[in-house]
């Protein structure tokens, strides 16, 4: 056990019920001591490299290994599906860009949170997180750990199918193992990262140069095959553009660390635009490489797509891409963990959430209740949902928000015309996305209704939510006593303390 000091707790004589027990309240919050020799505050250790780490590790995760069969299922032909994958790069270049300029103008943590605080008021911010924290956030994680845990045992039963709870027990191990490490320290979280970045580059290099070189030796025929599916319709698309958009998801994740960025004017926007060339570039030769090697018919009957190429190409050395597979997806666990930690840390330091999540380890210097709060949820989703629908049910409002934020952009153009921002994008790009997502969202109601309406139902249920937690001040003397008893008890047993950067 370590020997630190105990920081103080306000308590006996300094105890005010009537002050405890909001959400937030200040007045009892375990305080650092005084003693302190150092500042209890997430420090700035993310630079360009480890930017770029965490884009590209969260990006390229399950999604590439997952979504070519949900787009070509609802695109119907190769060329379709290679045009939407290319859409999807192109779209995700502008919302990235859009999120440069928000993060450069807006030097706060917090992404999406943060930008439709600042430009449209705390309702509409507190819905935001409020979704994210009970669905978006746990649906997201369950889906790229069930990828994990079906990739990490793909090895040790082929050519057997991997039982299902054997996925899900393996799976629950990868995220408390990723909590662990988020909670424990920034510095090894940010080199896991960069290491399962490299691995990540690796296996996607694995699939692409056989593939080319198959292409070079004019096999093309499969390019022209049609799927046998139904015929393409508009009402398809959205749930196309969700799979192409799911795998491409992360290229906003840095925004969520702003505050902790090493000159974030210049390496927000060089850690996107690199970003985002290199994974537009690698999704779309890996989707020509997939299709050099197999036909229509052939990827839609996989439930692991890259390993089925391995076994078509590579022989016995097919065992191994799975292990770079899952290690790509423990990458995308990380980094997703990682960055929107910040975002409930973030809003509980505004008053949105409880003030335990805006609290920092005493001497890892971690957010650590805001890491470890998804984790009941995000366990609970893979004990109760299915992967697929998993993905089609945290779309809607996941892209709703994105584009929200991205008109907040257009807005504060015209509101804040003098507002300072290092850099800054034509505005025909954040119209464009803004517009695309918003219609893609509504289209969805009527593609998927069920999903849809499920996601609706449950981000509206933010509203009344907003009006209990944040704006009833008059809560019960009782409820108080609860929640500042409960802060304190927490406090003591995280050892964590309020962010001396923000105190009031």
């Amino acid at each position: 056990m370590s020997t630190s000091p105990v920081p103080v707790i306000y308590g006996g004589d300094d105890f005010n019920p009537d002050t405890c027990g909001s959400m937030p309240s200040k007045a009892d919050s375990l305080q650092p001591s005084q003693s302190s020799e150092e500042t209890v505050v997430l420090k700035k250790k993310v630079n360009l490299l480890r930017g770029i780490s965490i884009i590209i590790g969260t990006i390229i995760g399950a999604g590439i290994f997952i979504s070519p069969k949900g787009i070509l299922q609802h695109t119907g032909t190769v060329p379709m599906a290679l045009a939407m994958w290319t859409a999807c790069g192109i779209l995700s270049l502008f919302g990235a860009l859009s999120y440069a300029e928000l993060g450069t103008s807006i030097p706060k943590s917090g992404a999406h949170y943060t930008y439709i605080l600042e430009a449209f008021g705390p309702l509409s911010a507190f819905v935001r997180v409020w979704v994210e924290l009970i669905i978006i956030r746990p649906a997201s994680t369950a889906v790229i750990s069930l990828a994990f845990g079906q990739y990490v045992l793909q090895p040790l039963f082929m050519p057997c199918g991997v039982p299902e709870i054997a996925v899900k027990i393996t799976t629950t191990i990868g995220i408390t193992a990723i909590m662990y490490i988020n909670s424990m320290s920034v510095s090894w979280s940010a080199r896991l990262q960069i290491c399962l970045t490299f691995f990540k580059l690796g296996a996607i290099l694995i699939i692409i140069i056989p593939g080319m070189v198959l292409l070079c030796k004019g096999e093309t025929h499969n390019f022209h095959q049609p799927s046998h599916q139904k015929e393409v319709s508009l009402s398809g698309l959205p749930l196309a553009f969700y799979s192409g958009m799911y795998a491409y998801a992360g290229w906003f994740y840095m925004n969520f660390v702003t505050e902790e960025v090493e000159n974030p004017e210049k390496n927000i926007p060089r850690a996107i635009c690199i970003s985002m060339v290199v994974v537009t570039v690698c999704y779309i030769l890996t989707n020509v490489a997939y299709f050099a090697v197999m036909s229509p018919e052939e990827l839609l009957a996989s439930d692991a797509v890259a390993v089925t190429f391995a076994e078509r190409l590579m022989g016995k050395f097919s065992v191994a891409v799975p292990i770079f597979v899952a290690l790509s997806c423990f990458g995308s666990m990380n980094g997703g963990i990682f960055a929107v930690a910040r975002m409930f840390f973030v809003a509980s330091r505004e008053g949105h959430l409880p003030e335990i999540l805006s609290m920092i380890h005493v001497r890892k210097h971690t957010p650590l209740p805001a890491v470890i709060v998804l984790y009941p949820l995000t366990v609970l989703m893979l004990f109760v949902s299915d992967l697929y629908s998993l993905l089609n049910f945290l779309s809607f409002a996941r892209w709703l928000f994105i584009g929200l934020a991205v008109t907040g952009l257009i807005y504060l153009r015209h509101k804040r015309p003098d507002m300072h921002r290092p850099f800054k994008v034509p505005l025909f790009i954040p119209v464009f996305f803004a517009l695309t997502c918003f219609f893609i969202v509504a289209l969805s109601l009527y593609s998927d209704p069920i999903n849809t309406g499920i996601g609706c139902a449950i981000t509206l249920t933010g509203i009344p939510a907003y009006y209990l937690f944040v704006v009833w001040d008059n809560k019960p003397k009782w409820f108080r006593r609860l929640m500042g008893s409960m802060t304190r008890t927490l406090q003591i047993i995280l050892e964590v303390v309020p962010s001396e950067q923000h105190k009031d």
